[in-house]
């Protein structure tokens, strides 16, 4: 790739937008050790993963730990946790767009990216757990001379639809934002990279026509994001809300689900900007403010789905049936309690250190703290799943459920996956908006300049 190193500024030194579109590009024009042993690792995991599946396979899901009762299990789990880290990318990537927040230039590309990667992983889960994977499109209206059609009324039809509808619009939203920075490319790059992006461009050269009906079409797909978001997230809670199993069927699933897709969203996207942060040297771009910003919406969330525990478990008390109660009773001291009381530490405790300013300002911090939460959101999943069906309302069916090896590696393939997939649309693709990057720039210059600063003293500083 080639870059504009050569221009100057009128002061003689690098010229400010030359340096934003070199800055912004690098994750695709250099390459650390760092990179390489990530991508490793991650090509290595989604193998081991692709082994124990091959597994499931060739001898039937017998291979995993699941039985009468307990028929749901770590690969539902999975599938629950990714859908709500896709989920939560671009409803925040939106909410950021509308508020002219100025995180939204570091976050937004890479929480969109998210969105779409998190998504397709999700889909494989409701597939690998079939067993008979061949079989999945019957899942999909489509005419047969058997007049099989799949039951409507059902919400796990529901959910094919509705992530169907979410991929769509997510990856329509993603693109559409990355216009700009791919006709930057068509130009920029050589080789065999340069049609790719030329094609892709679509033929945007940057008019004043064009920015014009860009800034027109751009807030459609985010209002249409918003909603959607919430929707379909809200359809996927109702897997289990529309069902009569004691701490399942409750009204608060839909909003529940909602805020723990946005909580464990949150510490994905500070994953991944502080491993963009300091694998690519973007100091100037993604900075201890914007990991502050990230830290009082975990905070927030935190306190959400806190609040979210107690208001379940104050209600199955008061107002549920002695089965709920019971249900809720051995999730904290029964056979499950340590699964129980880890999601209440890593979710509910651990983030409290956030209150103070010293803790949202370390990078190492977050990201031990983003990383307890992940853990802790699929811990969550995988609670409120299991111990319903394990302890339901009949005593005689009672069954403990424990994944086996090649289930956990199974669920760890799809980890490997997902960050497969996004170290190579890092590589392959803008990780961050040149546009807005540039544009945050040059509102930070005119709010210098505000306050009576010479520019020289601005650029330097920057």
């Amino acid at each position: 790739m080639t870059d504009a190193g050569s221009t100057t500024a009128a002061t003689g030194g690098p010229n400010p937008i030359t340096q934003i579109e070199r800055d912004t590009l690098a994750t695709m024009t250099h390459t650390s050790w760092a990179y390489w042993a990530g991508l490793l690792a991650a090509v290595s995991l989604m193998g081991v993963g692709g082994w124990a599946w091959s597994q499931m396979l060739r001898e039937g899901m017998g291979v995993t730990g699941l039985n009468a009762t307990v028929m749901w299990g770590s690969l539902i789990t999975t599938f629950v946790f990714f859908i709500g880290v896709s989920h939560s990318g671009t409803l925040v990537s939106a909410i950021l767009y509308f508020t002219r927040s100025p995180l939204r230039a570091a976050v937004g590309r890479s929480a969109e990216a998210m969105t779409v990667i998190a998504i397709l992983t999700a889909g494989l889960y409701p597939v690998i757990h079939l067993g008979r994977a061949w079989l999945a499109f019957f899942l999909l209206p489509y005419p047969n001379q058997r007049g099989l059609w799949p039951n409507v009324r059902s919400p796990l039809e529901w959910d094919v639809f509705a992530v169907c509808s979410y991929v769509t619009v997510s990856s329509l939203f993603l693109y559409m934002g990355m216009l700009p920075d791919l006709a930057l490319l068509s130009r920029r790059v050589t080789g065999w990279r340069r049609p790719l992006y030329k094609a892709l461009s679509l033929g945007f050269s940057g008019t004043d026509g064009e920015w014009g009906l860009f800034e027109k079409a751009y807030p459609i797909f985010a209002g249409v994001a918003i909603p959607l978001a919430v929707s379909v997230h809200s359809v996927v809670s109702w897997d289990f809300a529309m069902t009569l199993m004691p701490g399942w069927h409750s009204a608060i699933f839909p909003p529940y689900f909602v805020a723990g897709a946005i909580f464990s969203g949150i510490a994905m996207a500070v994953l991944l900007l502080g491993g963009l942060r300091r694998g690519f040297r973007l100091q100037r771009y993604i900075k201890a403010e914007h990991f502050d910003l990230l830290a009082k919406l975990l905070l927030g969330m935190s306190l959400v789905m806190t609040f979210v525990y107690a208001t379940e478990f104050f209600m199955a008390f008061t107002r549920g049936s002695e089965t709920e109660s019971e249900v809720f009773r051995w999730r904290a001291t029964g056979t499950y309690a340590p699964v129980f009381w880890s999601v209440i530490l890593c979710n509910s405790v651990a983030p409290l250190v956030l209150f103070w300013k010293r803790a949202r300002r370390s990078l190492p911090t977050m990201v031990v703290l983003a990383v307890l939460v992940t853990v802790g959101m699929w811990i969550e999943r995988f609670m409120f799943i299991v111990t319903t069906l394990a302890h339901n309302y009949d005593p005689y069916a009672w069954r403990d459920y424990t994944p086996t090896g090649r289930e956990m590696l199974v669920c760890l393939g799809g980890l490997g996956l997902f960050l497969t997939l996004f170290l190579l649309f890092i590589k392959i693709l803008p990780s961050m908006s040149v546009a807005e990057t540039m544009q945050g720039e040059h509102a930070a210059g005119a709010s210098a300049t505000e306050d009576s600063t010479p520019a020289s003293e601005v650029s330097h500083a920057a």
